[in-house]
């Protein structure tokens, strides 16, 4: 009796049958970027001017706002190991997001209608809150369900959206405030409520068995068993924690440096911003698929050789050339690769438990940056204004943050060939 053909599935049709629905997965859960990035965002570009109405001094409108540090570090500790023991018909990780709606969306709403300076902040930290309970279980629902070898697809569109929306608060912002002072935050509480909300309604969660914490302190000590436990973690949150560092350093002192050190008009900055934002979605749109092909650390990797390096070589400007734009746009998108990539790597290297965890532990690290590169950057200006007078010291400011990101290479090496070895056994683990 002949033997029946087996059927043959080509990988290709196979890949081409799942890509749709993924594809559909990656937009819905970019729309969480869309939504959290526009709050932030209008946040920290205008409520200078609403707190500027209450007091004079700078440096006190400069603490309030610098406390999202102190809660993007501690929220995530709590709040990522909770959705990893969730269980409830909702899933694990969305009741945390509905749960930060409302709040984050009322108190954004209610920034500019403060009558005073102590109950404006009260309602700034009220909107912190809110912010870090939703954003480290919606960072938890790309490794639960998105497939690994759409990690750095499904980074790319978030980052394109995440730039979509930071130019669009931006450029509107100033419009809409100019015309009404609330109007901005107003615009962005119904933006987050929409965007962020859809996340929700959009993405379905796999019914997963919860993580069991025996006390309640257990809970607490999770982020750190995981942090003695998983090496691969481990290099992934010094290396984030550099890299946010040196974002953080750069967004809070680069205006100045144009201005005051390179004593150029408000315009050429705004255009600098803007050849920067470009390179920024360009390098979100390809970024993506080049990591998933070529491997996401691979890809860093090179993209921080070329990041840290153009950073250090800008700190020898003394006059403002218009050629320098040929320069920052290749710097620009090679920084670009690296923070759009940099949690696709983690994804790829970090075990398939405590996700939410692990997720949080790395949200933690933004807050690190938060509050260590405008330090840092801001005292090397102090210390070293009399070696760099010819742009009234801050020129020091791009050695400094280049430093973070070309100390930590060796540990992008090593979580390259982590994710090398374990996309050759076709499976994550536990390191």
């Amino acid at each position: 009796m002949a033997e029946r053909p087996r059927l043959q599935v080509v990988p290709s049709v196979v890949e081409e049958s799942l890509e749709t629905p993924v594809r559909g997965l990656m937009w819905s859960l970019g729309l969480g970027a869309f939504g959290l990035a526009w709050s932030i965002t209008t946040v920290a570009a205008y409520l200078p001017p609403v707190l500027g109405e209450f007091t004079h001094s700078a440096t006190l409108i400069g603490l309030v706002l610098a406390a999202e540090g102190v809660f993007a570090f501690f929220m995530p500790l709590f709040v990522g190991p909770m959705s990893d023991a969730t269980h409830l018909p909702l899933g694990r990780r969305r009741p945390f997001m509905v749960l930060a709606l409302v709040p984050m969306a009322v108190a954004l709403a209610a920034l500019p209608f403060m009558p005073t300076f102590e109950a404006t902040a009260i309602a700034l930290f009220g909107f912190f809150f809110a912010y870090y309970i939703y954003e480290p279980p919606y960072r938890g629902l790309y490794p639960d369900l998105v497939p690994d070898n759409y990690f750095g697809r499904a980074q790319g569109v978030q980052h394109v959206l995440r730039g979509t929306a930071l130019g669009a608060a931006l450029v509107g912002g100033g419009f809409l405030l100019s015309v009404w002072e609330p109007f901005p935050f107003i615009l962005a509480a119904g933006v987050t409520l929409v965007a962020c909300g859809a996340v929700v309604l959009l993405v379905h969660e796999h019914d997963v068995e919860p993580t069991r914490f025996e006390r309640f302190r257990s809970i607490l000590a999770a982020p750190w068993h995981v942090v003695r436990r998983e090496k691969h973690v481990r290099r992934f949150l010094i290396a984030n924690t550099a890299w946010e560092a040196t974002f953080a350093g750069m967004r809070t002192f680069v205006v100045l440096y144009i201005i005051d050190g390179l004593g150029q008009p408000l315009y050429v900055s705004s255009t600098v911003l803007g050849v920067v934002a470009g390179g920024y979605v360009l390098a979100a749109i390809a970024a993506g698929r080049f990591g998933d092909e070529f491997g996401v650390g691979n890809v860093i990797l090179g993209a921080s050789v070329v990041y840290g390096f153009g950073l250090l070589v800008a700190g020898f400007a003394q006059t403002w050339h218009w050629w320098y734009y040929a320069l920052i746009a290749p710097v620009a998108m090679a920084g670009g690769v690296v923070m759009t990539l940099a949690w696709a790597l983690l994804f790829k290297v970090m075990p398939a438990t405590d996700r939410g965890t692990i997720t949080g532990l790395a949200t933690t690290t933004k807050g690190i940056g938060l509050v260590i590169g405008p330090l840092a950057a801001g005292a090397a200006i102090d210390i070293f204004h009399g070696y760099f007078r010819s742009t009234d010291g801050y020129g020091v400011i791009w050695p400094v943050v280049a430093i973070p990101v070309l100390a930590v290479i060796p540990l992008v090496a090593l979580l390259a060939e982590a994710e090398g070895n374990l996309r050759g056994t076709g499976r994550r683990q536990a390191s």
